[in-house]
């Protein structure tokens, strides 16, 4: 018997090693088991572009409605945010996404949504965990029975996701600039509804292919090189977009082919939400975020919160307060007047939007951002290391703190989530371990990214990795 335990953002595992029809019934029956125990009766289920989605999704939407639970089933791949919205829009108690998001193709996994079309909050997780049997109790009922008591209904989620953005952004405006956008799909699921919204647009790698070419889709500058090149050696693009396998995380590009951070993003996101749309909330960022955002939010006179990595922290937060922004290093951001919920397609619309409405291109936007809190850049190391390693890196951040990192002096050590070394002027160094992978995070702040390198190349050092 596999232990199966949810990460910062759902169940994941390698397929037919740990991710099998098996433990996925398993799963299936501990979210049917929870659902039963609060009143809920119905459920929302889709599937993204990897391996065995079709498969994994059946056997769930068989598992729910042989426990009497009446389920809403996307045909062929949808994205994360198609289904947390079909939850709203249905008027379902729960979501479930068979998607691994940005994982390796290797991968596949198990997300729950919330009623109010966001991340499950953590004590709701943790209650399906604990309700995880050794063995799945029940047979999984055919889609033709399922039809024939009323327990299967298929729903057009991208049909619904289109109206409502069709509903809510100017897309006139946004259509303005058709062919001078260039969209990386990644081969992931915002493809189809990429290419109904912006038809006239440039896409690369917007076609069905589960085994995404051997590569993560992550929308991360080292996974993105061709979209880049692209856009450097075309005068007429003037904004690159990209989204991760289940198309609720985004990565951008300006008119010159310079990656565009999840930090300057959320920074355009609230200048546009606060000075231009003239709207008010709590920012709430996670604790990998420059310290950049707390220095707009607090210009602005705007409340702030940190929570620990994971959008669903924020997602909670946005459930029970007015938010205006928020957001995560890893790509997944989120806005107030949609769900609270990460989405890469919303989050593009609005910074088009945004272009349209200003008349100022991506370069000017964060130009204007810069005046207010003033430079800066960012970078990221994913280092693979082995278990005991990654440990023993942990227990020296927790017991004998570092104190430099080559010629960086350490000033203070911040742990809301990891070890976020500060170093003063604007510079900082956080470790962690990745919650879904295999992996030691090593994350910089500094003025350019050159020097950025220079802190990480340090660290990496100093640790031995």
């Amino acid at each position: 018997m596999t232990k199966i335990k949810f990460g910062t953002d759902g169940w994941r595992a390698i397929i037919a090693k740990d991710y099998t029809v098996d433990n996925v019934k398993r799963v299936a029956e501990a979210t049917a088991l929870w659902l039963k125990k609060t009143g809920g009766k119905k459920a929302v289920i889709g599937h993204d572009c990897r391996f065995g989605g079709e498969m994994f999704v059946e056997t769930t939407a068989g598992v729910l409605a042989a426990h009497g639970i009446k389920v809403y089933m996307a045909k062929g791949f949808v994205s994360t945010p198609m289904v947390s919205l079909g939850v709203v829009k249905l008027g379902a108690d729960i979501g479930v996404v068979i998607t691994a998001s940005h994982n390796p193709p290797s991968y596949n996994g198990f997300k729950l949504k919330s009623r109010l079309g966001g991340p499950s909050i953590p004590t709701d997780i943790a209650a399906v965990e604990a309700e995880i049997p050794d063995e799945c109790s029940v047979t999984p009922m055919e889609l033709d029975q399922m039809q024939a008591e009323g327990l299967l209904e298929y729903a057009d989620l991208e049909k619904i996701y289109l109206d409502h953005v069709f509903a809510n952004f100017d897309m006139e405006a946004i259509r303005s600039y058709g062919s001078r956008i260039a969209y990386d799909a990644m081969y992931g699921a915002g493809q189809n509804a990429m290419r109904a919204i912006l038809p006239d647009a440039v896409f690369l790698h917007a076609e069905y292919n589960p085994s995404f070419m051997g590569q993560a889709p992550e929308p991360i500058h080292r996974n993105l090189t061709e979209l880049s090149e692209y856009i450097a050696s075309h005068d007429n693009i003037a904004l690159g977009i990209a989204n991760d396998g289940d198309a609720d995380r985004i990565g951008m590009y300006d008119s010159s082919g310079n990656f565009v951070d999840s930090h300057h993003i959320l920074l355009l996101l609230l200048l546009y939400q606060y000075k231009y749309r003239h709207l008010k909330g709590k920012v709430v960022f996670t604790f990998s975020v420059t310290d950049k955002m707390k220095k707009l939010a607090e210009l602005f006179g705007l409340p702030v919160e940190i929570t620990k990595i994971g959008f669903k922290y924020i997602a909670e937060i946005m459930c029970n307060e007015d938010v205006i922004v928020g957001g995560e290093e890893s790509g997944g951001l989120a806005v107030k007047g949609h769900i609270p919920e990460r989405d890469g397609i919303w989050i593009a619309l609005l910074i088009l939007e945004f272009m349209a409405k200003s008349g100022k291109s991506i370069e000017e936007l964060i130009q204007e951002v810069y005046d207010l809190v003033g430079p800066f850049a960012y970078d990221r190391d994913d280092v693979h290391v082995k278990e005991e390693r990654k440990l023993a890196i942990i227990q020296e951040c927790q017991t004998a703190p570092y104190k430099q990192f080559g010629t960086y002096k350490i000033d203070s050590v911040e742990t809301v989530d990891g070890f976020k070394f500060i170093i003063g002027d604007d510079r900082w160094v956080l470790i962690r371990p990745s919650g879904t992978e295999p992996v030691l995070r090593i994350y910089a702040q500094a003025p350019d990214l050159a020097e950025c390198r220079k802190m990480l190349d340090a660290t990496r050092e100093e640790l031995g990795v």
